[in-house]
């Protein structure tokens, strides 16, 4: 759901706010940082498939899965990252941008 939501917002701000890769340092800055934190969402979603497959299998115990927790140490990762890009991207620029 998130993917869906970047792309409308990568339309609306292409389209109709005029921000694009020219229109200056916050033009390509949004789209190069959305867009990395976009595919590590992507890659975490790929994670998420596979581990799924693997627990439909039976591939974690009690003793072995660290897949699974590296899986969710990723996803930490992607959330942190996502709370200062939303900082930095939606609150400190837009509000510098008034």
């Amino acid at each position: 759901m998130f993917l869906v939501v970047q792309g409308v917002e990568y339309v609306e701000a292409w389209n109709h706010l005029g921000l694009t890769l020219q229109a200056g340092i916050y033009g390509s800055t949004f789209f190069m940082l959305t867009g990395f934190h976009g595919l590590h969402v992507t890659i975490g979603a790929i994670v998420l498939a596979v581990l799924l497959v693997r627990v439909l299998k039976g591939h974690f115990s009690a003793d072995n899965h660290f897949a699974f927790e590296a899986g969710a140490w990723y996803w930490h990762f992607v959330d942190v990252v996502w709370i200062g890009l939303f900082l930095f991207v939606y609150v400190f620029e837009l509000g510098f941008l008034k």
